[in-house]
């Protein structure tokens, strides 16, 4: 006797809408002439929009689909929880902000127009389905489904070497990540008899043999996930890459292609092999340190602006996987407080990365060299511009007025401390003096007194919307913090 699955068409709505619109984006395309950039940023916004209103009715609900009959063991690959939604918020904020800077002259004319918004919507679907993977099997194939299409963004650029050199730096070390994390599953896989990440946890629970390989399978299969978030030894594709891609791309991977690489540990630690915690918990917490602080001391020495936010980005994945080495802890608060910490720090990392990638477009118009230097006065010159990269840098440093960016240190620190890892705390702190030198350097170039050859960028309206909103954000969660700890709890 047969049975047909039923499916939860609401549940996997959101990241098949976002599928479908990227589709339609090239059918718009094609029957386009003159106002493609327009018209395809229109039709991209649409879908992510209404993609965020159909996740709308999941709120406060859990829903399963792709099941395991009963007598299986009945494990879900599909799961809509408050996990997921959070990432999905994330995600389309992320998406909905690169397309805005794709459609107002980040990205030049040799970037064709239909097959740039098709690829960032294809990647923003694998990103929405990564957060509600809970099998191994759909969370490589949603893993590949952001990183495909992220390496053709980079490199999409025709006739540019730089870019095509980013693009393949980037394809690299993501076939060595990917072939290594396979290899870890299959070990994983070999010793538990299920790539589910339920049934992988009640097999850890229960006692399985071979426990030394099933930790080496461990470990191998979150390296993989260690790339997307761009964490030592992982890390070395990121300055490159960011450069020599448009900033709205370069934007896109800081925020989206990291907050999938996050919320797959998340899901995979949480919901999978907790009962190995003392195995990668540590591991996580070195990687963790030594994430911060190579991106600390490198961006130091840099006098470009992308090149400085990218290993800033590097620098900042690190605050964001200290709490991931607890969130196995045995009590119950704690491990609750790690992943809370881990999402409090990514939704304002987004929003204020967001808002000086805003700056960065806007700037790469006028003087595309993206040194510094070219920033001397900018609050003189431009003021919403001046401004909004001011604080946004603030923001990152935890300086005041940012105070969002203190919180967000705050709670990752207390996490860190509640769940008794003491050490780490103390090179998180020196890290964020490390940080200061360079965020408070470039504010100072913002502030201070105008060059002789400047001149004020031109920046497009919708580039100061954005800046406007992302300070308006930023404000609004600095002064209600305990708003956004009561929506997570």
């Amino acid at each position: 006797m047969t049975s047909v699955q039923t499916i939860d068409w609401l549940a996997i709505a959101p990241p098949l809408l976002v599928a479908v619109v990227a589709v339609l984006v090239l059918v718009v395309d094609a029957f386009t002439v003159g106002t493609r950039w327009r018209a395809a940023g229109a039709v991209s916004l649409a879908g992510l929009l209404v993609a965020g209103v159909l996740a709308v009715p999941l709120v406060g609900e859990r829903r399963e689909t792709f099941c395991l009959p009963a007598e299986a063991g009945s494990a879900c690959s599909f799961v809509v929880d408050e996990l997921t939604l959070a990432f999905w918020f994330v995600v389309l904020l992320g998406t909905a902000a690169t397309v805005l800077l794709s459609a107002v002259g980040s990205i030049d004319e040799r970037v064709p127009t239909g097959e740039h918004h098709f690829l960032l919507l294809c990647s923003a679907a694998g990103a929405l389905s990564i957060a509600a993977a809970r099998d191994l099997a759909t969370l490589v194939i949603a893993l590949e489904l952001v990183s495909l299409p992220a390496f053709a963004l980079v490199g999409l650029k025709r006739g540019d070497r730089r870019s095509a050199e980013a693009a393949l730096k980037f394809f690299l070390v993501s076939v060595v990540a990917t072939a290594v994390m396979l290899y870890g599953i299959s070990l994983v896989y070999g010793t538990t008899g299920t790539m589910h990440l339920q049934g992988i946890q009640e097999a850890l629970a229960e006692g399985v043999e071979a426990s030394a390989v099933l930790a080496v399978g461990v470990v191998l299969t979150l390296f993989g996930l260690l790339f997307k978030v761009a964490a030592v030894p992982l890390h070395g594709w990121v300055p490159d890459t960011y450069v020599g891609a448009p900033p709205a791309v370069a934007a896109y991977l800081s925020v989206v292609s990291k907050a999938a690489g996050l919320v797959g540990l998340l899901v995979i630690l949480s919901q999978g092999v907790g009962e190995y915690g003392e195995v990668w918990g540590p591991i996580l917490a070195v990687v963790a340190a030594l994430t911060m602080t190579v991106g600390n001391v490198l961006a130091i020495r840099q006098r470009h602006a992308v090149r400085l936010l990218a290993w800033s980005s590097v620098a900042q994945s690190g605050f964001m996987l200290a709490p991931m080495a607890i969130v196995a802890d045995p009590r119950a608060e704690v491990s609750s407080a790690a992943v809370d910490a881990v999402f409090v720090y990514l939704l304002i990392y987004a929003v204020v990365n967001l808002g000086a990638f805003a700056v960065v477009a806007a700037m790469a118009r006028h003087r595309p060299a993206g040194a510094i230097a070219d920033y001397q006065g900018l609050v003189r010159r431009s003021p919403w511009a001046g401004v909004g990269l001011a604080f946004a840098l603030l923001c990152l440093a935890g300086l005041p007025p940012g105070v969002i960016g203190l919180f967000a240190k705050l709670v990752v620190f207390q996490a860190v401390v509640d769940g008794g890892l003491g050490w780490l705390a103390v090179v998180m702190a020196v890290n964020v003096a490390i940080g200061l030198a360079y965020y408070v350097r470039w504010i100072a170039v913002v502030l201070g007194p105008v060059g002789d050859d400047a001149e004020a960028p031109v920046v497009h309206p919708a580039v100061g919307t954005a800046i406007g909103a992302t300070l308006a954000a930023a404000v609004a969660l600095s002064a209600a913090p305990s708003v956004v700890l009561g929506l997570l709890g």
